[in-house]
């Protein structure tokens, strides 16, 4: 009786793993392609060249041409030569473990989103620069990564499995294109949170609800990032409004990319099409599970006793209702190294969509509108970013101020001064089902989402009709 239970047992097993169960083992199409996984070395063997591809994408670079910056004047611009209101810009706060007094890692730089393994991107291609590129952080599922120092005192990403020699070897042939969860643990976790920076791109995502995203909806339309995003040879399609260089200018992302010009079947609606961007009434609120950061004053350092760490003073937001601007698809960025343009109110505009009422390209768009406090030089009216992880050990942000000059100018001990901010974000995630859309109501009554008068109306155009 015993031996027949044991051979039944074997047939059970046999059969999960050769037959149609639902337990046997996942195919992976890499996995017999190499024995043991050697670092980016191993990748390079059969994809050299698209690893010299992706050395000059957006990804890697993290800057490249910018024809949709009004004021690029031919300039490659992004994240290494510009700045922004969260984390200001890489260049004082690339990799390295930042500890609180506990001896706790509470920062490691920028470069953990950057798809490099630790050395900074150079615009020269070498074996160095194709050897650093970090293929398993976009391409292999279950994949995680540490920032490790070696004896010479140098920083560089490592799989946290690298001494784990057999764990490593099944995780690196993983390979598939990206999914949700591999672009949103970079994509999500922006700014310093979860949700902190782009408002409409939470970890939700990786498994949501129609109701949350029609789109990337699990048990719905399913689409993965790479399904609107993907473009070829490692150029990304879309670069919203805020973003300085572009992989893919002439392979733009548009819904009508997907969706008619006219796709509701009803004049009225279609009609608006003309003027309103399709996310004006298909995205009601953004921020909807995870709060997303509004507001960043980096001249007033908070510190959180539970963490052991300062940050800026951020206000939070939650089911935020977008702000309304004209849009025709560029934008005039604020650049370092460049006299600060002051607005009326005494604000800088870090990023400002371009577009107008009259102007025939243009029509309304949502965006985040995101407010900061930034530091500014005196006398040459410089945006000034700031070494933030050095800032989060001890709240000195007088030393995080002359770290950043010192790193993007050259300049030490500067004078500086403080300027408030204003930052427009495209919102173009967290598109809801057509039933859940703005009515008319929403912006055509009395205190509704419209300000008519900013859009540059005198009252809003449906009472010019009942006239």
């Amino acid at each position: 009786m015993r031996k027949s239970a044991a051979v039944l047992m074997a047939l059970v097993i046999v059969a999960a793993w050769s037959g149609d169960s639902s337990a046997k083992r996942r195919f992976y199409p890499h996995q017999e392609y190499f024995d043991s996984y050697e670092g980016t070395k191993t990748c390079l063997s059969c994809h050299e060249a698209e690893a010299a591809s992706f050395f000059h994408s957006q990804h890697y670079q993290w800057q490249g041409d910018a024809p949709d910056i009004v004021n690029s004047d031919g300039e490659k611009l992004g994240k290494m030569n510009t700045m922004n209101d969260f984390c200001t810009n890489p260049l004082a706060s690339w990799i390295g473990n930042a500890v609180n007094s506990e001896g706790k890692i509470i920062a490691q730089g920028c470069s953990k989103c950057h798809a490099g393994l630790g050395k900074k991107p150079s615009s020269v291609i070498s074996q160095e620069q194709l050897e650093n590129i970090d293929c398993l952080i976009c391409h292999a599922s279950g994949y995680r990564r540490d920032a490790y120092q070696d004896e010479d005192g140098n920083w560089e990403w490592k799989p946290i499995l690298w001494k784990n020699k057999r764990g490593l070897d099944s995780i690196s042939k993983r390979i598939s294109l990206p999914k949700r969860k591999m672009c949103l643990r970079c994509h999500a976790g922006a700014g310093g949170g979860p949700n902190f920076k782009r408002g409409d791109l939470e970890y939700e995502l990786a498994d949501c609800s129609p109701d949350f995203d029609v789109h990337m909806a699990t048990e719905g339309n399913d689409l993965q990032c790479v399904d609107c995003h993907g473009g070829d040879d490692h150029r990304v399609r879309g670069r919203g409004a805020d973003l300085s260089g572009t992989d893919s200018p002439e392979n733009r992302l548009y819904c009508t990319s997907c969706h008619d010009e006219k796709p509701h079947d009803v004049p009225a609606l279609d009609h608006h099409t003309k003027k309103v961007y399709c996310t004006v009434c298909h995205i009601t609120e953004f921020a909807k599970t995870d709060q997303t950061d509004m507001v960043r004053d980096w001249s007033t350092p908070k510190y959180h006793e539970k963490a052991n760490k300062y940050s800026a003073t951020i206000t939070f937001g939650k089911n935020v209702v977008p702000q309304y601007a004209w849009f025709n698809g560029k934008t005039r960025l604020m650049k370092m190294g460049e006299k600060i343009k002051r607005n009326e109110d005494g604000t800088v505009t870090i990023m400002e969509p371009q577009g107008k009422r009259k102007d025939k390209s243009s029509k309304i768009h949502a965006f985040k509108l995101h407010l900061g406090v930034l530091p500014v030089l005196k006398d040459e009216q410089w945006l000034i970013p700031i070494a933030v992880d050095e800032f989060f050990i001890d709240g000195d942000i007088e030393k995080g101020v002359n770290e950043g000059a010192a790193a993007a100018y050259g300049i030490h001990q500067p004078d500086f001064e403080w300027v408030s901010s204003k930052r427009y974000m495209g919102i173009f995630h967290e598109v809801r089902p057509a039933d859940k859309a703005l009515q008319c109501l929403d912006c055509h009554r009395e205190g509704g989402r419209m300000n008519w008068q900013a859009l540059g109306y005198k009252k809003d155009p449906i009472l010019n009709a009942l006239d």
